[in-house]
Order: C-alpha cells, then sequence, then structure tokens
C-alpha cells in the first residue's frame, strides 16, 4: 500500500570502531520483497549470515506478499483455502488490533480497492460510483479467524468477494521476526536492518554510539534520487516511514495517492507527504504511519493528543504541502528528542 522513504546511515567509522573490540563487522545487502534489504551487525563468533538472510525473507513471502502467485493470502483471497498457519493469524490479528484502535483508518480488508486503483498486482481499473460501492461493501464485510478446530487456524469471510493485503504491516513485521532471529538464533545483539525502509536499530555501534537513520526529503518526481532531510539516534526502536510523493499516478490532472482511504475507498487527497513514526517494534510503527497517512496532518496530530498514554505514537514526524507547492516539517517533542545536530 506503500512506499518506505528511509535511508540508513552507515558510516564507514562504524566499521573502523569495532577493531578496537573483539566483533567482527558485517554488512549484507541485496534484493527481496520487491525491493532492497541492507543489514549491518557486529558478531564475535565472526560468521556471515548472508547465504541465510534472502531465503528468510522468502520464506515470509510465501505467506504474506501479494506478489508471490502461490502465497498462502492470495490462496486466502481467491478463497482457494481457508486454512492458515500462524503467522497469517498473527498479523491478521495485528492489523485487526490497529484497525480498532484507528478507528478504521488501517484496514487490511481493501485489497480489492488497493487492486482497483491500480496499486497492486492487477491493472489498474479505476471505479465508476457503482463498481466503488461495491468494492467498499467488500471492504467493510466481516473477516475473522476461527480457531474452533485445535488443529487448523482457518479465516473466515462474511462476503468471499472480501481480499486481504497485509503490505502496510508486512515488511514491518519480517524486520521484527529477523531481529527476533538474529538475537535468539544467534545470539547476535548490535545491528541494523534495513529493509526497504522499514529499519530496527538493536544494541548500539562498538564504539557505544547508537545508531543513526535518515528520514527522506520528499522528492520532485517518484524517480529522482533521495535527498536527506532530518536524521535521528535509534537504540532498540524501529521508524518507518509512509510516504505519498513516489507512488501516484496523475490523470486529467489531478494525482492519485496509493494511500487509500478505506471509510470512501478512494485515494486520499490532503497536503501530508509523509510520516514517520518511531516505535518500539517496525510492525506498529509500519501501521501507525500508514494510519496517520489516512488520516492527515490536523487529524494524526490530534490521534497522539488522545493517546498521550502510548508511548509508541508519541515520535512522529510530518512532511507536508503548505498549500502552495512548498513542504514544511512538523515534529513532535519525542522526535526532536531523537534528533541529531547538523
Amino acid at each position: 500500500m506503500r512506499h518506505r522513504l528511509l535511508i540508513a546511515l552507515l558510516a564507514a567509522s562504524a566499521f573502523a570502531a569495532c577493531h578496537h573490540g573483539t566483533d567482527q563487522p558485517f554488512q549484507l545487502t541485496g534484493e527481496a520483497q520487491g525491493t532492497y534489504y541492507s543489514i549491518i551487525y557486529y558478531d564475535s563468533l565472526g560468521r556471515d549470515l548472508s547465504s541465510q538472510v534472502k531465503p528468510f525473507l522468502d520464506a515470509f513471502d510465501s505467506t504474506a506478499s501479494l506478489w508471490v502467485e502461490q502465497s498462502l493470502i492470495r490462496r486466502v483471497n481467491s478463497n482457494a483455502t481457508d486454512i492458515v498457519n500462524p503467522l497469517f493469524a498473527d498479523l491478521f490479528q495485528k492489523s485487526d488490533s490497529i484497525r480498532r484502535y484507528t478507528r478504521g483508518a488501517f484496514d487490511c480488508r481493501v485489497g480489492r480497492l488497493v487492486q482497483a486503483w491500480g496499486f497492486s498486482f492487477r491493472q489498474r481499473e479505476e471505479p465508476d460510483p457503482a463498481t466503488l460501492d461495491s468494492l467498499l461493501h467488500s471492504a467493510h464485510s466481516r473477516v475473522w479467524l476461527d480457531t474452533a478446530d485445535t488443529r487448523d487456524i482457518r479465516i473466515r469471510k462474511e462476503d468471499p468477494a472480501t481480499e486481504l493485503d497485509f503490505n502496510a504491516i508486512a515488511q514491518g513485521a519480517s524486520v521484527d521476526l529477523m531481529a527476533q532471529w538474529f538475537e535468539e538464533e544467534f545470539g547476535i545483539h548490535n545491528f541494523l536492518i534495513d529493509i526497504g525502509g522499514e529499519v530496527i536499530a538493536k544494541g548500539h555501534k562498538p564504539s557505544g554510539e547508537a545508531w543513526r537513520v535518515g528520514i527522506e526529503r520528499p522528492a520532485a518526481g517518484p524517480y529522482d534520487q533521495p535527498e536527506l532531510e532530518t536524521a535521528i539516534r535509534l537504540e532498540d526502536a524501529s521508524v518507518v516511514t509512509s510516504g505519498n510523493y513516489r507512488k501516484f499516478y496523475e490523470r486529467d490532472g489531478v494525482r492519485y495517492s496509493h494511500t487509500i482511504d478505506p471509510a470512501t475507498g478512494q485515494p486520499v487527497q490532503h497536503s501530508l507527504l509523509s510520516v514517520s513514526v518511531v516505535s518500539h517494534t517496525a510492525w506498529y510503527a509500519d501501521a501507525l504511519a500508514t494510519a496517520f497517512m489516512v488520516m492527515g496532518l490536523e487529524k494524526s496530530l490530534q490521534f497522539i493528543a488522545d493517546h498521550p498514554e502510548n508511548p509508541d505514537i508519541q515520535a512522529v514526524f510530518f512532511i507536508y504541502d503548505n498549500g502552495g507547492g512548498e513542504y514544511r516539517t512538523l515534529a513532535t517533542a519525542a522526535f526532536e528528542g531523537l534528533r541529531i545536530e547538523n
């Protein structure tokens, strides 16, 4: 549902610092999940995990990716099966909890709407009002997990036409799972994982410095080279950016964003260009960033103010259009506390 817009700031000095300790540095890069991954970690045992990362991500995609033809989510959406695995069930439960928390600003039932507007693996339809009403009906129909049979978890759909889309949460969840894998399987606790801009940082550099992560400046066009807007310190936390300025199309002078409002079934139309959310987990930051992009600037700020008890939505950075074609920024106090001085 959205394009990831973070740049990891991985200075060469981070590697030089490791020679003063016992940890050996590794940097792994490649392509997976239709995007890039960049991982830096320090390991006292000197283990190179490069051959294991892509199979790990491919296994995740076999459940959650709409771009894998025989993935579990594609088979569920086509009603080829209703039996789901624990990962699918977890993604659905997380998505449903955020739907309720944001009062529908985030909703994984928008699969057919995303497809209709041309932001998925199918050709764009540009739905007329009658078609849009039908798509909204399926997007608002009840979907739930059935755990009555202890042998199988099943997904139930009130309307067989309803299709799920985990794109606004799955990549963040894959980052969290990889972080858990690094720590529990290998005992590696100092690393930064960046999958298409979904970033999680654990521990710190051997020098004791926190990791640094940059937030991208809005680009004029979808293929412009990224430029840095600001940077933050990140330690035992995640940051995810959701934005509208790279993934869109224009027709008859109207720009159609890939962020779909579940309430109207249409691409959002407001001044917000991107939102960056810092959270303890990447899946949560991923989902909240999408929800804020649906809400827009004013409603997002009100939502944050209405939930002061939740630390995971307090560090947020907004970039928006001032109405005259120029962008402005707004950071919450908690986000300002993470900023790195230029």
